[in-house]
């Protein structure tokens, strides 16, 4: 039954099952994503920051590890997108993921025309019409439960709001954002969508390269310690980032307050300023993931933290989902039989 569910996802993606790995920066790398692949998922790399040859590479070695389709993630505001959309091109990768910004109708055209999928992320009905209108072959719709960089929509309110226009049409559609259990899976994919994107669950698996620090923290933390970043000034808006609490939480906020008073001194431009805000996660992250500083380093992540209790294999991770959804689906299957059987005993 789950494999009939999710068969549009599957077909689109490749893999055994319609479950892809969230592109996290500095963890979605090599090694993560591979393994996601070999255990039947769709790994996908987070290009985040990298210039062409450090994404060249990096595809390479991934491709070393495994023979299964994966993923690149590519932000559409890199200064080289089209450079890097050539190096995934090059390297015959199976599809790219344009995230962080509407893309140009030339850039999905560039890659569709040898054959790569393009997939997007939706965050409203328009622009998921918009984006398909323009080419694009599949949606992600992620809620404000994701780790990293949100929107303000829940995934709840998003799937109810974009799979029911999108189940019988030929775009398959993923749903991410405070996905932890099978159960879930399954519900989603009863609305419609073709699978499913998870990213929490995988940052404490043996394959991660994750600082054990950060795994470490991720594992004590409960749903509640993830919260959104706040903004201090309308003036002056800023995406904000979900993420455990700790004092770079409290730096954040000190950072804004330095730039929107350099921008009101009239030093530095808003774009120049919200571009200097924007890297303050992009350095505390790898602080945290790389160096292991769980203080000053920032600890992205989705509400689903708290279902993260130690760390394990990929494959247990994946293995775990696809038990709770087939058993789930089996015991919905027995209640409705159970169902059945009772009203025919009350007519007989």
């Amino acid at each position: 039954m789950l494999s009939n569910l999710w068969k549009k996802g599957t077909d689109f993606l490749g893999s055994e099952f319609a479950i892809m790995g969230g592109a996290m920066s500095w963890v979605s790398e090599r090694s993560l994503v591979s393994a996601i692949s070999n255990a039947g998922g769709f790994g996908v790399i987070a290009c985040g920051a990298m210039f062409p040859d450090l994404l060249k590479k990096e595809i390479t070695e991934t491709q070393k590890l495994t023979d299964k389709p994966f993923g690149v993630n590519l932000i559409t505001m890199h200064p080289n997108l089209s450079e890097l959309i050539d190096v995934c091109i090059e390297a015959k990768v199976s599809h790219i993921v344009l995230a962080g910004g509407l893309p140009t109708k030339p850039s999905i055209e560039k890659i569709k025309n040898v054959g790569t999928k393009v997939m997007c992320f939706a965050p409203s009905l328009s622009l998921a019409k918009r984006l398909v209108k323009i080419g694009v072959d599949a949606l992600i719709i992620e809620g404000m439960e994701a780790g990293g960089h949100i929107g303000p929509v829940s995934t709840s309110v998003l799937a109810q709001e974009i799979l029911p226009y999108f189940k019988n049409e030929q775009t398959p559609v993923f749903v991410a954002g405070g996905i932890g259990r099978g159960e879930m899976i399954v519900n989603y994919l009863e609305m419609g969508a073709s699978g499913c994107q998870i990213g929490t669950l995988f940052v404490c698996t043996n394959e991660s390269i994750a600082h054990k620090n950060f795994k470490e923290v991720f594992i004590k933390s409960a749903t509640r310690n993830a919260v959104s970043s706040v903004q201090i000034s309308a003036d002056f808006p800023v995406i904000p980032v979900r993420a455990i609490a700790n004092k770079a939480s409290d730096d954040f906020v000190k950072h804004q307050r330095e730039v929107i008073d350099k921008y009101q001194k009239g030093q530095i431009s808003k774009e120049d300023g919200q571009l200097e805000i924007e890297k303050f996660w992009a350095g505390a992250l790898r602080r945290a993931v790389i160096e292991g500083d769980v203080e000053t380093g920032s600890l992205m992540a989705g509400q689903s933290v708290g279902m993260v209790d130690r760390e394990r294999p990929v494959k247990e991770v994946i293995d775990m989902l696809i038990q709770q959804a087939n058993d789930y689906i089996e015991n919905k299957s027995v209640e409705v039989e159970n169902s059945i059987i009772s009203k025919a005993n009350i007519n007989q």
